[in-house]
């Protein structure tokens, strides 16, 4: 029985280790100021069936949630949301939102981040600006090539799409 317990702990320490650990848009930036790390923001819609499957198969995948957590400041944004978000000196909302509807007009952030679908990962540097947009439900092998590209400033070395492919075919997934 002892071993048992001592087997389910195990187990529940190492899932819980392995979720990404979400911010809001304003803790991030917040962060950046004493600790700058690129900012990941996962766009998603309460009934978007894509954007649950990337969080339960994606983002708890233990490699790409730990390197999530130690590479970058991970956002979690709902794109339909009715929180009121300030940043760069402005204040975006969503004032067509209907508590109780399946579907919502996109938020003020959405649009402003050129986002118009979900699921949509868009990548900030650590000065909040835009790096790349990917639009579309990803696998956590599809993911995984992005985000040391991304954290390691690959991206800025990139000029070219035979650049991107030769990058794609050398790199090493670390994945089961």
């Amino acid at each position: 029985m002892k071993k048992i317990s001592l087997l389910l702990l195990i187990l529940l320490f190492s899932l819980a280790n392995s979720q990404v650990k979400w911010m809001t848009v304003e803790q991030a930036i917040e962060a950046q100021k004493t600790n700058p790390k690129k900012i990941m923001i996962d766009f998603y819609a309460d009934w978007c069936g894509p954007c649950k499957i990337m969080e339960k198969n994606t983002y708890n995948h233990p490699i790409i949630a730990k390197y999530l957590n130690d590479n970058y400041y991970p956002v979690k944004f709902n794109a339909e949301g009715k929180d009121t978000v300030q940043l760069f000196g402005r204040t975006f909302s969503n004032p067509q939102f209907t508590e109780g509807q399946r579907r919502n007009p996109l938020h003020e952030f959405t649009k402003f981040m050129n986002v118009n679908a979900v699921p949509t990962v868009v990548f900030l540097d650590e000065e909040t600006m835009p790096i790349t947009i990917l639009q579309g439900a990803l696998t956590a092998k599809e993911l995984e090539p992005y985000i040391p590209f991304i954290a390691n400033n690959e991206y800025k070395k990139i000029t070219t799409r035979e650049q991107w492919e030769n990058y794609q075919k050398k790199f090493k997934s670390n994945l089961d």
